[in-house]
């Protein structure tokens, strides 16, 4: 080929588009994802999501600052997602306790599925720090508060315990994770959330009764 030909070449190659911030974001997380599914949590590091995206450390820096600040934002991704899944599963359901007991079931254990592999080590990363940890518990209390306000009114009170709740979402994490893993099948995982679930709001409704009169 001519060094005419080959002129003419590169002029008609496409220029590269350049991403925008949002896009970028998009691409970093996508990475991320990738990076601990495939290396684990431990691997992921700022300078080596940059390396796998095919971008500078300045551009990764500029979008997560620091390793909590990426671990910080899959969490929150994550969080979304369930969260809109929950939500639009709780618009369609029957208003019922079982009904409501399966929307909660199967929107934590999907979510999760989803995922895969990566959120329980995206989890585990979050207890490594003081700071991590607040926010993971800040979303797990708009997490709960969103499944009180749920179930509430399958009590004779409306009122469910927070140890109940919190009982609940340690037993949606755990099954959640087996699910993950192979240890046990999605349907088992859901079926035993939503007993837990069940379980939990008629313990609630028998024992709201006798606080009262207690009181």
């Amino acid at each position: 080929m001519s060094s005419i030909d080959t002129r003419a070449s590169d002029d008609a190659a496409p220029p590269r588009r350049r991403l925008s911030r949002e896009d970028r974001q998009r691409q970093l997380l996508d990475v991320a994802w990738r990076l601990i599914r495939e290396e684990g949590t431990e691997a992921l590091t700022l300078g080596r999501l940059a390396e796998q995206a095919g971008v500078t450390k300045p551009v990764v820096y500029d979008h997560f600052n620091t390793r909590p600040g990426l671990l910080a934002a899959l969490y929150q991704e994550f969080d979304a997602r369930q969260t809109a899944l929950m939500d639009a599963a709780l618009e369609t359901s029957e208003p019922t306790l079982p009904s409501t007991a399966m929307v909660i079931a199967s929107s934590y254990v999907t979510c999760v599925l989803l995922q895969g592999n990566e959120i329980p080590g995206v989890i585990a990363a979050l207890a490594s720090s003081p700071e991590l940890e607040k926010i993971k518990r800040e979303y797990e209390v708009i997490f709960l508060n969103k499944c009180r306000v749920a179930l509430s009114p399958f009590t004779s009170e409306g009122a469910i315990a927070p140890a109940g709740l919190r009982a609940m979402l340690g037993a949606a994490e755990a099954l959640s994770h087996a699910a993950a893993t192979g240890e046990i099948t999605p349907g088992q995982a859901q079926d035993e959330l939503f007993e837990t679930i069940v379980a939990m709001v008629d313990r609630s409704a028998r024992d709201t009764p006798e606080l009262v009169a207690g009181g």
